[in-house]
């Protein structure tokens, strides 16, 4: 693995996931891989599990992390290329980034989707001007389309509970009050469909993800039947992907309820966090034993800390 950007990054699937799974086992198992090496986590946006799992994960490989805020911390960087630099960006990234590529041996950016041009949100600028000007490898801890350390995270989870080889996976949608990404919802159905499950999607009229990611999975407008027999209920709100970045419905029927839960398999409830409790989910789902919430949220830094763990394995 030379960078981690995406899940077409991953050369075997199941051997990464069943890596982070030993790692969880043993996590100081590799604690001299990272001995003498640093990597740095640059947020353009908030962050709680995916700053504080990262630094986990890298020390727990021994590496040193640095944790970097653009914006609060750093200069303002420029994207564009050719653009004459007299607004408030003071730095270019072709600069920026090969200068903390030569200062750290991995770099991971956290650069939200703006909701405002998707076009521009689809190109990943961002990220993909990191991996062309830095010299380091680049981990995606979130960009416009995709989250796949989240991803990853939650194919830990089911995997740790699931009951039979192919399980029923609902990701629903379900209401907010802002407009949010689509990634998490992007990189959730792509990885389901790689690890061959039974994916369903069900959303309002409107609420339509791209077609690249939404591959093969099944797509159903009634919630409840959707609901019926899954194993796996993901909830996940996500704003419109045709109407770009637009709130078309903020529809409470939509919540994940214990009444609609009752509808699955014994279905455990997984959710990435932060969560609007009874708006996304009443309490009493979040709070069951069959909520996942938690486990789901400590994988992270197991995931993080595979793919790290590639990336220096191919340093060596």
């Amino acid at each position: 693995m030379n960078s981690f950007l995406s899940i077409k990054d991953v050369n075997n699937l199941p051997a990464l996931v069943n890596d982070a799974l030993e790692i969880k086992k043993n996590p100081h198992a590799y604690s001299d891989l990272g001995r003498n090496k640093s990597v740095c986590l640059i947020f353009l946006n908030p962050s709680l599990r995916t700053r504080l799992s990262s630094q986990k994960a890298a020390f727990n490989l021994g590496m040193n992390a640095a944790v970097l805020d653009v914006g609060s911390q750093g200069w303002k960087l420029e994207f564009a290329d050719g653009v004459v630099m007299d607004s408030d960006k003071a730095e270019h990234i072709k600069e920026a980034a090969a200068v903390i590529g030569s200062y750290f041996d991995v770099v991971a950016i956290r650069a939200f989707a703006k909701l405002e041009d998707r076009e521009e949100d689809y190109s990943e600028q961002i990220i993909q001007s990191f991996k062309k000007y830095c010299p380091a490898p680049v981990v995606n801890m979130e960009s416009g389309t995709g989250h796949p350390l989240q991803a990853l995270a939650d194919l830990m989870t089911i995997e740790e509970h699931k009951t039979v080889e192919k399980p029923k996976v609902v990701l629903t949608w379900a209401p907010h009050p802002r407009p949010l990404p689509q990634a998490v919802a992007n990189s959730f159905s792509e990885w389901m469909q790689a690890a061959d499950f039974d994916l369903t999607i069900t959303h309002p009229n409107g609420y339509e993800l791209a077609d690249e990611f939404v591959g093969n999975a099944k797509v159903e407008y009634d919630q409840r039947k959707a609901f019926k027999d899954a194993e796996f209920v993901y909830a996940k709100n996500w704003s419109s992907y045709s109407d770009y970045g637009k709130v078309l419905s903020t529809d409470r029927s939509w919540m994940v309820t214990a009444e609609k839960m009752a509808l699955t398999n014994n279905g455990k409830f997984m959710h990435c966090l932060p969560v609007r409790r009874n708006v996304i989910v009443e309490d009493a789902v979040i709070d069951s034993e069959n909520s996942l919430v938690i486990p789901e949220a400590t994988n992270r830094i197991f995931s993080m800390q595979a793919v790290l763990k590639q990336l220096l394995e191919h340093l060596k």
